[in-house]
């Protein structure tokens, strides 16, 4: 969608088409896409009443549906990379956080990345990680964002590779995550002939 602003690259119509799929086209929205702490496991850690889904196939579309909705939504990457861990084995309590991710959808559903109209001055990135932050494996979280001035290019929520003893560690791994995107970018921009 054009505007004065720039060019808002969403995709509305994508999400409510999920929404309605999924059956929750009456449901109230939520206000965030994962409850506050909330720590989901693995098979392994059985809760009274989270039983495995005899079903696994739908819970594996939803998510797949969710994960092609990342490309314009960086708001519920983090989830949906967690959700995602628990293809092969959902509980029950995976089914519900995936089902919340969509009614925080439904709260917004044309929200997506804004490429602002503006001379590009400088390239910013962010980067962070949660040392230890998988209750499953003990591996750490990175993530991180790139912007071309105002405008969000890039962005990444992934588990760590390797279990880090450190949180100076993990900072390093997730520093060295997003300097190897800007230099992607740099190169791919260089290629392109933009010049930044």
């Amino acid at each position: 969608m054009r505007s004065p602003k720039g060019i808002l690259l969403n995709q509305r119509k994508y999400a409510l088409s999920l929404i309605s799929k999924v059956g929750l086209s009456g449901a109230k929205p939520t206000s965030s896409p994962l409850e506050q702490n909330q720590k989901l496991t693995t098979v392994d850690y059985w809760a009274t009443g989270d039983e495995e889904l005899q079903d696994i196939c739908a819970y594996q579309k939803l998510i797949g549906k969710l994960i092609y909705l990342t490309i314009t939504r960086p708001d519920i990457c983090f989830v949906v990379q967690v959700l995602s861990q628990f293809m092969h084995h959902p509980k029950q309590s995976h089914l519900e956080a995936a089902l919340r991710v969509v009614r925080y959808i439904k709260g917004c559903p044309g929200r997506g990345v804004l490429m602002k109209r503006k001379l590009v001055e400088q390239v910013i990135d962010y980067c962070d990680s949660d040392w230890a932050a998988c209750p499953n494996t003990r591996r750490s979280v990175t993530g991180y964002v790139v912007k071309m001035g105002d405008s969000l290019i890039s962005w990444k929520s992934k588990k760590q590779q390797t279990m880090s003893r450190s949180s100076a560690d993990v900072e390093n791994r997730s520093m060295t995550a997003v300097v190897s995107e800007v230099v992607w970018l740099i190169g791919l921009m260089t290629e392109l002939e933009i010049e930044v």
